[in-house]
Formats: structure tokens, sequence, C-alpha cells
């Protein structure tokens, strides 16, 4: 019975848990793309707070750790998977609410790896969240619109399977492909141009939210159906957010841990 009791606990959790942004294979693959643009300098600071650890195995702890019973990650850390942008408006036009997003949360947590004071396994925390929140910030549906939890509320089906279409985004698309993240992140870090890198090697945060709001009104589907048609359209996006997060996230850092 115990057994049954924990096999049961677990489907229950699976069911009811938030959609997690780009799920473990696409914020491992922005992870490792980050890895290639890193400065040797950069490098040595990870090291120093992740130990052996690579940015890829970084990127998804913070949606691990939303299984812990404390506190900071029950209520605390939640808001800072995302941001909110009205249709129609900027990140600068409405800014955070009280209870903090992505945008606040990554000021913080820079504040904190830049402080040589504060304790290493806070500032490890602080690093592992700011890789995770370059990530989801690359996703159009964290720069949710507000009515819908970011697509959370929009039923669809992909091939016949009920998801919602912030679970398409996160990690439908992606896993459709049937790539480990390390072979999806070298064919697509293979793709990137010298002249791609220099021109996406933006670290305002304001600009990665406008390019996901932009995305996101385009593309919520006309049919609750998606197959074929809605991969063939949307493949591309995809995988120049993560493109792009990678690179970012490594300019980033880079200026970071400089």
């Amino acid at each position: 019975m115990p057994i049954f009791r924990a096999a049961l606990a677990a489907v229950l959790l699976a069911v009811s848990a938030p959609a997690l942004a780009w799920g473990q294979t696409g914020h491992r693959i922005t992870g490792a793309i980050a890895q290639h643009y890193l400065t040797r300098h950069s490098r040595h600071a990870l090291r120093a707070l992740l130990g052996t650890g690579s940015i890829a195995e970084a990127s998804t702890w913070p949606d691990f750790m939303r299984s812990s019973p404390e506190v900071f990650w029950q209520s605390e850390a939640s808001p800072f998977h995302y941001v909110t942008v009205p249709a129609g408006k900027t990140y600068a036009e409405t800014g955070a609410p009280p209870e903090g997003d992505a945008v606040t949360a990554l000021k913080r947590f820079a504040a904190t790896v830049r402080d040589v004071q504060a304790p290493r396994d806070e500032r490890a925390l602080a690093l592992r969240f700011i890789v995770h929140i370059v990530g989801d910030l690359h996703q159009p549906l964290h720069a949710g619109n507000g009515t819908d939890k970011g697509g959370n509320d929009v039923k669809v089906t992909l091939f016949g399977k009920d998801t919602n279409l912030h679970a398409v985004w996160d990690s439908g698309l992606i896993d459709q492909q049937q790539l480990s993240f390390s072979e999806y992140a070298g064919w697509l870090g293979a793709r990137v141009t010298r002249q791609q890198a220099a021109q996406w090697r933006q670290t305002d945060p304001l600009v990665w939210i406008g390019e996901s709001a932009a995305i996101r009104d385009r593309i919520y589907p006309a049919s609750p159906a998606l197959g074929n048609g809605y991969v063939f359209a949307n493949k591309a996006i995809v995988e120049e957010r993560l493109e792009m997060a990678g690179v970012r996230l490594a300019a980033y850092l880079n200026a970071l841990l400089r």
C-alpha cells in the first residue's frame, strides 16, 4: 500500500504541476549553446560557484526545486519564472506586480552573484536561477498577456493528445523532434553564424520580453487541434528562440562575472 500511495501521489503531482518553461530539454539546449560563448574568466567563475556542474545542468534546477516544501520555493519564488505584458503594452509600461516577477528576480539574483561577501550557496542559487530565467524569458508564453496563465488555460490537442498551449511551447514542439538535448544543441549551435551571434548579443531583458510578447500574439491557433501544420509553422521560431537564449545567456554571464 505505501508503494501504491507513493505512485498515486507522483501521478497526481504530474497532472497538477504547472507547465515549466522550455521543459528540461529546452533549458538544457540553451545552457549547452551558451557554454560555447563564455569567456575564460566566466568559465573559471562558474566553476568556483557550481563546481563541476555545467550550465545545462544548472538550467533546470529552479524547476526541480519547485517540489521543495521550503517557503521560498512554494511561494516567494513562484512568480520568478514569468512576466505579464498585456496585449498592446510594453513591460516598461506595466512593470512588475508587488510579488515580483522574472525581471525583478533577475536583478535581485545578479546583485547576489556580484556580492563576493555573500555565502557561496546563496550565490550558487542565484546563478542557477539567472541561467533559468534567461531561458524562461525567451519562451513566448512566459511573457503572458495576463488573461490565460500564459496559455495554460488554452486547451488544445497535439497530434490527438490532450494538452495546453503553454505545454506545447514548453516541450511539445521540442520533444516532437525526438532528439536528446545534446544532439539538438549541437545542431542548433552549429547553425549560429558569427554575424547572428554578434547581432543577438543583447543583455537587456526588456528586449527579450518585447520579442517574446510579439511572438506570443501570433502563435494562438485558430483551431485547438494541432498537428503537422502547427509544427511546420512554428518549429523555426522555437529553434531561433533557443539559439538566441543561448547566445544571450553567455553574454549576460560574461558581463555579470567579469
